[in-house]
């Protein structure tokens, strides 16, 4: 059922007799399907023998930008990670046809990944016009994010745009409660009857990674045509201050990736 509905193998593993064994057999598996860019994805003991099921899934993407950086015209710039406070950033630069639009609070580029049918994929970037992120996350839900994509139009930008790698780790429990599902952690109340028919399961860890890295040749996450519109003075995007960027397949509106981006010197 797991292969048929979900696309997903099952593995029989032995939590009981050799839990860290166990654990290491998950964390090779991840580390195989990104490339090695996620090692440990679960912690020392995150595995112990009351454990009964571990469900993991591991996405890899490696794109090139259909326009990309030329890697002579980066240079140190500031980024502004606080109304008071600067740091030194790798920043990129490039001028050339992109779908573009701006609200009164954000400015949104999208800058597409080249594909062999010249649709595919895209980092969609919100930039607020200030320097607080509140703009571009109000953004973040599926009917404005509509509206902001179908507002795009192809035309010349001038862009500012930063080298940064991101390489963070979460635990999730207290994060996913305070979003609304508390019952799923509770061993007296949790109904996860649907997997073995009883109400013995619950969950006790959820553990996310994520490595995006960004350069001047495209995005390492774990042609196009467009019509040139519009006159008048040319768009400058300069992303040197915080932004909010996603990885979106481009027909659906798919969100692959999410993350935003205070400090591009932070791992």
């Amino acid at each position: 059922m797991a292969a048929r509905w979900y696309g997903a193998n099952v593995t029989n593993l032995d939590f009981i007799e050799n839990p860290e064994g166990s654990r290491e057999t998950i964390n090779r598996w991840v580390e195989e399907r990104t490339e090695d860019r996620i090692r440990d994805l679960l912690p020392p003991n995150a595995i112990d023998p009351l454990t009964r099921l571990v469900i993991t899934n591991a996405i890899y993407f490696k794109g090139t930008w259909v326009e990309e950086f030329d890697a002579n015209e980066t240079r140190e710039e500031e980024f502004r990670v606080g109304p008071n406070e600067m740091v030194l950033a790798p920043m990129m630069h490039g001028d050339a046809a992109y779908p573009y639009a701006e609200t009164e609070t954000l400015q949104v580029l999208e800058m597409p990944y080249a594909h062999e049918s010249g649709n595919g994929l895209a980092m969609l970037v919100l930039l607020p016009k200030e320097d607080s992120l509140t703009a571009a996350e109000e953004a973040l839900d599926a009917e404005r994010l509509a509206g902001l994509r179908e507002s795009l139009i192809a035309q010349n930008v001038r862009i500012s745009f930063p080298k940064f790698t991101l390489d963070v780790g979460y635990s999730l429990p207290s994060a996913l409660a305070a979003m609304g599902m508390p019952t799923a952690f509770a061993d007296d109340a949790a109904d996860l009857s649907g997997m073995d028919g009883t109400k013995d399961l619950f969950i006790t860890g959820v553990f996310h990674t994520a490595f995006i890295d960004v350069n001047e040749e495209g995005t390492e996450a774990a042609a196009a045509t467009g019509v040139i519109a519009g006159r008048g003075v040319t768009p400058v995007f300069r992303a040197d201050h915080p932004f909010v960027f996603l990885i979106v397949e481009k027909d659906s509106g798919a969100i692959l990736f999410m993350g935003r981006v205070v400090n591009p010197e932070s791992p």
